[in-house]
């Protein structure tokens, strides 16, 4: 009889062990149960419909910088299967990726489709077999299980009435809080989930109507606390998002939780130091003399966010350039540079869906993600206490994890 490998989740990280493996062992029979009706769910729907396949960082120490969990741990993987042995395979499958201007990798077809059959085709191919509506209940360890004493201690797993007898076990589900209780059962400490890359919300009249502007480059700080970010910045009906404040939640995912997201953001729109702004708005002042202030925009910010940033600062709409008084340009200064809001919860970005938390990484060996408590386990994806920011960081997670444990004798 083959030798039998379970495979629980059907997502990047579960495909690419079971693609592996079925390369490297093509001896062993492999099975992936997904609990869903469909397999490689987050593929489909990440980076809006066009999957964020990975990032174009090709130095495995600064990938490793991404994570705010996992970085360290990371580093000696990326050193084997990083963001360029991604695209190189799925080129080699036919796959055309394009690298965008902020880095992040797509198919050219603009399609996660085009990730999700290159991926089930190839383990079609491979005979790997795949059972969906399958969700797992129970989960034994060899040590548990009663065997015939001539016959080799496999693992059980019990899922959707059936059972499964498995040499080697692979759990790639994600963050499912069943399958997190199982690993507990089975000895494993797991890190408390809390929710990362999540946008911000405030109540703040400030940003009253201004809902779908974006700015190219910002400065943010948590007061209070030494989190900071940059980056692209997105107003949206509830807030702020956007990269940069995406960023800061994944950095701050853990910090944040225990204040239950209440907290007093800075936001510097301009990126600029509060010195230079003053000169500019010193120049301004004798440049534009008898325009109005509020009458068009300065910095390269729209005129709805400048006209709302000068009614910020006091400044009536019909005042002139020439009329500035310094108190004025202080205060006008600190709303482009420093400019105050509470955050009071967050919201769910709508191409995100990350969870920090997950088995501890004490207890895993990184050189084939395999349990140091079982020897015939292993374990990647968010199962993992690993998560990155925005960008294809996590996907590309998933795919060194896959590869590695495909690899693993």
């Amino acid at each position: 009889m083959k030798p039998q490998t379970i495979i629980i989740g059907g997502g990047a990280a579960g495909f690419f062990a079971a693609i592996h493996r079925a390369a490297n062992h093509p001896k062993e029979e492999i099975t992936i149960l997904e609990r869903n009706k469909a397999v490689l769910e987050k593929v489909r729907i990440s980076g809006g419909g066009r999957c964020n396949v990975t990032h174009g960082c090709w130095d495995p120490r600064e990938l490793s910088k991404f994570y705010p969990r996992g970085g360290r741990e990371l580093l000696g993987p990326f050193n084997a299967f990083a963001c360029g042995d991604t695209m190189g395979w799925f080129g080699d499958r036919g796959v055309e990726l394009k690298i965008e201007d902020d880095g992040r990798v797509f198919p050219v077809s603009d399609s996660s489709q085009t990730i999700i059959d290159c991926l089930w085709e190839t383990a079609k191919r491979s005979g790997v077999r795949v059972l969906t509506r399958t969700r797992v209940t129970e989960i034994l360890a060899p040590s548990t299980v009663t065997e015939p004493a001539s016959a080799p201690e496999k693992w059980t797993v019990r899922a959707s009435d059936q059972i499964f007898r498995a040499d080697k076990l692979i759990v790639t589900s994600g963050s499912n809080p069943a399958v997190w209780n199982m690993l507990e059962a089975l000895g494993h400490q797991l890190v408390a989930p809390v929710p990362s890359l999540f946008a911000f919300d405030t109540k703040d009249t400030r940003l009253r109507d201004l809902s779908g502007i974006s700015l190219p480059w910002v400065s943010l700080h948590i007061r209070g606390d030494k989190l900071k970010a940059e980056g692209p910045l997105l107003i949206t009906h509830r807030g702020l998002s956007g990269p940069a404040v995406l960023r800061l939640s994944a950095w701050g995912a853990r910090q944040l939780a225990p204040r239950k997201y209440n907290f007093e953001l800075a936001v510097n729109w301009l990126a600029m130091r509060a010195v230079d702004v003053k000169e500019r708005l010193d120049e301004l002042k004798v440049a534009e003399a008898k325009r109005q202030i509020a009458a068009r925009a300065y910095f390269d910010l729209s005129v709805r966010l400048w006209k709302s940033l000068v009614n910020a600062a006091g400044i009536p709409p019909d005042q002139q350039w020439s009329q500035l008084s310094k108190r004025q340009r202080a205060t006008l200064t600190e709303q482009l540079t420093d400019a105050r809001f509470r955050i009071t919860g967050k919201s769910t970005n709508k191409d995100e869906f990350t969870t920090a938390g997950g088995v501890d990484l004490r207890e895993v060996d990184f050189r084939n993600f395999r349990s140091k408590l079982h020897p015939t386990l292993y374990l990647a994806g968010e199962v993992l206490d690993i998560d990155a920011i925005t960008g294809g960081f996590n996907f590309q997670a998933a795919w060194t994890g896959g590869y590695l444990i495909g690899n693993a004798v």
